[in-house]
C-alpha cells in the first residue's frame, strides 16, 4: 500500500467516519517526528506534538530516532477482519535493518492499542530475510490506533518507534475505564500496590490470585523469561513504556507469584493505562489498570486508601 505519512488529529467524544479521505488501512504520521531531520535545510525549532526538535521525547512518539525509522508498508483494511500488518525498520544508511538482538527471547515486540487505550495486543512479527516484519493482526472496531515497534538493533540500545493506523468506519471513543487498583481477567483477580512519580522510579507491585476462591497463585508460568511484562501508555499522546521485572525464573531468587514486582519511571504527571501481561495454565492474559501519576513528587493515592500506594 506504501500510503504517504499523515498528520491526524482527533476529537474525543466526537463520532469519525473514517471513510473518503482517510481511506482503507491508512497509515498516518508520527505523534512528533524525528530529533534529526536529514536532507532538510529548514528542520523545525518544534515538532507538531510542542517538543522541541532536540528534545528527550517519550518512547514511542515518533517514528524517527536514534537513526532509526520505522517504515509501514501494509496494515489491516477492515475492523474485525484478520489482515498481515506489514512494516520495516530503515537504519541510518535508508536500508532494512535486518540484525537484531534478542530481549527477552524475541527480537521484536510489538504493541498495537486504541488510541482511546482500549483493545491492546503485544505481538512479535516474524522478519523475513529482506528485514520485512510482519503478523497477523486484527483491529476489532474502526478508529484510530498506535503502533509501537519495541526492538534492540544489534550492538544498538533498545529503541521504539511509533506509528499510527487508520481503520475507516465510524469511531466512536470510549472513555476511560475509571482509576482502579483491582482487575478482572478470565477468573483471576490482580491487585496494584505502588504508585507513579513523575520523573522518579516508582516500585510497582501485582498479586496474582484466583478469582472465585481468593487463592493466590504461585505457580505463574515464565512468559518470554519473565513472570509478567508491564506496558504503560500515557493518556492524550500515549508516550510509551516497556517494563521488564526484576529478577527472572529459575535465578534461585525470584518467586513464580503471586506477587510480580516492577521498578517503572514515567515521565510526567498525568493518566497512565497499565498493560500486565501474565501466564498461568498456559495461557497469557492481561490486567489492565488506570493509574494517575501525580505532578507533587508524590504518587497518588489508590483509591479510598486516603493515602498513597505502597511501593515492592
Amino acid at each position: 500500500m506504501n500510503v504517504p505519512a499523515k498528520l491526524a488529529v482527533y476529537g474525543l467524544g466526537l463520532v469519525v467516519a473514517f471513510t473518503g479521505a482517510f481511506g482503507a488501512g491508512r497509515w498516518l504520521g508520527p505523534v512528533a517526528p524525528a530529533s534529526a531531520a536529514p536532507d532538510h535545510a529548514a528542520a523545525p525549532e518544534e515538532t507538531p506534538g510542542g517538543y522541541p526538535v532536540d528534545a528527550d521525547v517519550p518512547a514511542g512518539l515518533r517514528i524517527s530516532a536514534d537513526g532509526y525509522t520505522l517504515d509501514p508498508v501494509d496494515a489491516p483494511e477492515e475492523a474485525g477482519e484478520r489482515a498481515d500488518l506489514v512494516f520495516r525498520v530503515l537504519g541510518p544508511d535508508g536500508a532494512p535493518v535486518t540484525d537484531f538482538a534478542g530481549s527477552h527471547e524475541k527480537r521484536m515486540h510489538l504493541i498495537v492499542a486504541a488510541r482511546d487505550l482500549g483493545g491492546y495486543q503485544h505481538l512479535h512479527p516474524e522478519m523475513a530475510e529482506d528485514g520485512t516484519w510482519s503478523v497477523p493482526l486484527e483491529l476489532a472496531e474502526p478508529g484510530p490506533y498506535r503502533m509501537f515497534a519495541d526492538f534492540v538493533p544489534d550492538g544498538g540500545t533498545g529503541t521504539t518507534l511509533g506509528a499510527d493506523i487508520a481503520v475507516p468506519g465510524e469511531y466512536r471513543p470510549r472513555p476511560l475505564p475509571e482509576e482502579s487498583r483491582t482487575a478482572e481477567v478470565d477468573g483471576y483477580t490482580v491487585e496494584l500496590a505502588g504508585g507513579l512519580v513523575p520523573g522518579t522510579t516508582s516500585e510497582l507491585a501485582f498479586t496474582v490470585r484466583e478469582a472465585e476462591s481468593g487463592t493466590p497463585v504461585t505457580d505463574l508460568q515464565p512468559y518470554l523469561a519473565a513472570y509478567g511484562h508491564l506496558v504503560a501508555l500515557r493518556d492524550g499522546d500515549l508516550g510509551f513504556l516497556h517494563v521488564h521485572p526484576e529478577g527472572e525464573p529459575g535465578d534461585g531468587a525470584t518467586p513464580s507469584g503471586p506477587e510480580i514486582g516492577f521498578a517503572a519511571e514515567v515521565p510526567s504527571a498525568g493518566t497512565y493505562r497499565l498493560y500486565l501481561d501474565f501466564r498461568h495454565d498456559g495461557e497469557v492474559r492481561t490486567a489492565e489498570f488506570t493509574v494517575t501519576a501525580a505532578g507533587d513528587g508524590e504518587p497518588a493515592p489508590a483509591p479510598g486508601s486516603g493515602g498513597t500506594g505502597h511501593g515492592h
